[in-house]
């Protein structure tokens, strides 16, 4: 039996998602748990804007050709989903960097252009052994926040200074202040020589230090293609999750013969950098859901308010409030069941809902509401004083 702070408890009581065997390792997303997800992707939308990246969509399904290219038929096949349609083999992506480098090289950037910034909300699909399933944690289809970083070897360090530097306040805009970094180095099975991992994990390695990271290292836990820093945050519960990544690949450029113009015309190899904030979405969700244990940060609550008629007479008056504070841009509903109203309230709070609005002949007299936070305090506000303070309480970090 699941605890009641586990995810997929609270998904359930917070009507968010649902699985079922039908699709076993993907999500049915609800309307209020697909306002959660949405929030997620519009805050990296933010960091994207900010970082100079170019959103771009690339196809679920490539062929063989590709995948050998990249590596992944020969390092990751156990871990795809394979097609035919009778003429030539297919996978189902597991990882969006393929299909940027095919619009990498029909963009043939000069120098002028790099570092050019791609990023994409990538559908993947990995082949998971149904034992290792595990609500939001480990699914088979999830969404990536993607990105790749093309650029000239001398500009690698400035780029995953840039990277790294923007990654602790906007975990801490999440609630998580206790953000650690591990250094992942060349593993067992690997693509390129030697001599590429010895320059890759070098250039990685002096870039954390410019940027002033304190690095545990992670020996043999690094991608296929190249060395890689894992940012790890800690819950409530002390357990850690590695989430943000950004990793070093000479591999890649060569494998599919990437090259920019450099300032003479000639053809130089490009460095690329794999990034992601969350990793998946879905697991950023499952961890914050048990970090918070359901009660959501105001901003991030799919419904941050609800108004609670107290009496018929009020009823009218509740509607022009919950209108209002749409209008405002929030997220509000109305309760106006017959249920008692400490039913009423005790359901809000079940249903992760920061704020309340009580409203009866009193407020509707007085053009005002009498606000309930989830502490339990209460307080009588003029409804255009409310509006404004739940505004600033709500507003995206």
């Amino acid at each position: 039996m699941l605890s009641e702070h586990d995810h997929r408890s609270l998904g359930d009581r917070l009507d968010l998602f649902h699985m079922q065997e039908e699709a076993p390792g993907m999500v049915f997303w609800h309307p209020r748990g697909f306002i959660l997800y949405q929030l997620l992707e519009e805050r990296v939308r933010r960091e994207l804007a900010a970082g100079g990246y170019r959103e771009v969509r690339t196809p679920q399904i490539l062929g063989q050709r590709i995948w050998e290219s990249s590596g992944h038929w020969q390092n990751f096949r156990e871990g795809m989903f394979i097609l035919d349609d009778g003429e030539r083999p297919f996978a189902v992506k597991p990882v969006s960097c393929p299909g940027h480098i095919q619009i990498f090289q029909r963009m043939a950037p000069s120098f002028r252009a790099l570092p050019l910034r791609l990023a994409e909300f990538g559908l993947v699909h990995r082949n998971e052994s149904s034992g290792a399933l595990q609500g939001l944690f480990r699914l088979r289809q999830f969404t990536q926040d993607d990105g790749h970083i093309f650029c000239m070897e001398e500009q690698v360090a400035d780029e995953v200074a840039a990277f790294c530097r923007s990654l602790r306040v906007f975990y801490r805009d999440f609630g998580f202040e206790d953000v650690q970094v591990a250094f992942s180095s060349r593993p067992e099975q690997r693509a390129g020589s030697d001599d590429v991992w010895d320059r890759a994990e070098a250039a990685l390695l002096e870039a954390a230090r410019r940027v002033g990271l304190d690095c545990r290292m992670q020996p043999g836990q690094g991608a296929f293609y190249g060395p890689k820093l894992e940012f790890i945050l800690k819950d409530r519960s002390g357990r850690d999750w590695q989430c943000g990544t950004i990793q070093l690949d000479f591999v890649l450029p060569e494998r599919f013969g990437l090259h920019y113009v450099d300032s003479g015309g000639g053809k130089q190899r490009p460095v690329m950098l794999h990034r992601a904030i969350f990793g998946s979405v879905e697991r950023f969700l499952g961890i914050l859901l048990e970090h918070h244990q359901g009660s959501l940060p105001a901003w991030l609550a799919p419904e941050q308010l609800r108004v609670l008629p107290v009496g018929q007479d009020s009823q009218a008056y509740a509607s022009e409030v919950r209108v209002r504070l749409e209008e405002a841009g929030l997220r509000a509903s109305e309760d106006a069941r017959s249920e008692t109203l400490s039913r009423r309230i005790l359901d809000s709070h079940h249903d992760g809902v920061p704020f309340v609005l009580l409203v009866g002949a009193r407020e509707q007299a007085a053009r005002s509401i009498q606000l309930r936070e989830r502490s339990g305090a209460q307080r009588q506000l003029a409804l255009e004083s409310a509006v404004s303070e739940l505004l600033q309480a709500c507003r995206v970090p």
